[in-house]
């Protein structure tokens, strides 16, 4: 008798635990999914694949410890033209869009669209990857300043060498877009309008993911945090 009943609890529980094993990634990604759509990022210019490749690596860096404050996500898309508002910082716990505005590329990198990237000192490009947000600082020559920490070894962990900030340019503004048809372009900074730069710091400073994304398939299969 108990062993009928064993093998009956056994065909109920296999199903169930079989289940759990294989809806948890799927759910996962209904759910970011969901976040996706409710933010209506793709109505502002942000697939949904580098929004997902973006909570991965921020997933990963929050189960490192490296994180202080894993609810704010800022995103930097690099393959947009830079006519484009292509930063958005995401407040994750309250499911808002905090900011959606202009963010300048380095000079190397290229003229309208980026294209390449370096983590070398004096190639006045830009770097993709994973960074974490330092301190405000006061820069000499471009006031309010924001430190990045890049943390991925390689590809962006010279950024605090390189000094690499976030700071504001009127070369990050619409009205220079009217004048030269793109951004202008910085020494490998991601630059803001100036009127903005105070309130992205203020929300993102701190210990917060930054993700400065580009198509580049050699950047995609070397970063750990994304494999």
């Amino acid at each position: 008798m108990i062993k009928h009943l064993l093998f009956i609890v056994l065909l109920i529980l296999v199903p169930i635990i079989n289940q759990a094993g294989t809806d948890k990634p799927g759910a996962a990604k209904d759910d970011q999914q969901a976040l996706f759509n409710v933010l209506k990022l793709s109505e502002i210019g942000l697939s949904c694949e580098v929004f997902q490749l973006a909570l991965k690596g921020l997933k990963k860096l929050e189960v490192s410890g490296k994180l202080r404050n894993s609810g704010i996500l800022t995103i930097v898309d690099f393959s947009q033209s830079s006519k484009m508002k292509r930063l958005y910082v995401i407040d994750l716990l309250h499911k808002a869009l905090l900011y959606n505005t202009y963010v300048a590329h380095g000079k190397n990198t290229g003229e309208e669209y980026a294209s390449h990237f370096s983590n070398k000192s004096g190639s006045y490009q830009s770097s993709l990857g994973f960074y974490v947000t330092g301190e405000e600082i006061k820069g000499a020559s471009v006031g309010l300043s924001l430190i990045l920490d890049g943390v991925e070894k390689g590809i962006n962990d010279n950024a605090v060498k390189r000094e690499i900030i976030m700071h504001g340019a009127d070369y990050a503004t619409e009205n220079f877009i009217k004048k030269t048809g793109r951004l202008g372009r910085s020494f490998g900074c991601p630059s803001l309008p100036p009127d903005l730069i105070k309130p992205v710091v203020e929300s993102i400073k701190e210990g917060t993911c930054l993700f400065i994304y580009h198509k580049d398939d050699q950047y995609i299969s070397h970063s750990a945090l994304l494999n």
